[in-house]
């Protein structure tokens, strides 16, 4: 699936720094799921001290949804 600028986007994963969030696009990727990031990891931030400032949100397509949250069961926190 594309993402194109009328698909809805949900929240499958929040991830604590660029390297974990081109991880979990790479394997999304993978499956033909596309994605975007919200939020930027300050890299010289520590993600404990900036109180979710630090956070990425890992976006998919509506319709791309369920399919991201299943796979993604299989990927270790």
């Amino acid at each position: 699936m594309s993402l194109s600028s009328h698909s809805k986007l949900k929240e499958v994963k929040k991830v604590w720094g660029p390297a974990e969030a081109e991880i979990v696009k790479s394997f999304l990727n993978n499956y033909g799921i596309k994605c975007v990031f919200l939020g930027q990891a300050n890299p010289t931030s520590y993600p404990i001290a900036t109180d979710g400032l630090g956070e990425i949100k890992i976006m998919v397509a509506e319709e791309d949804y369920d399919l991201a949250l299943e796979l993604l069961k299989n990927i270790p926190d």
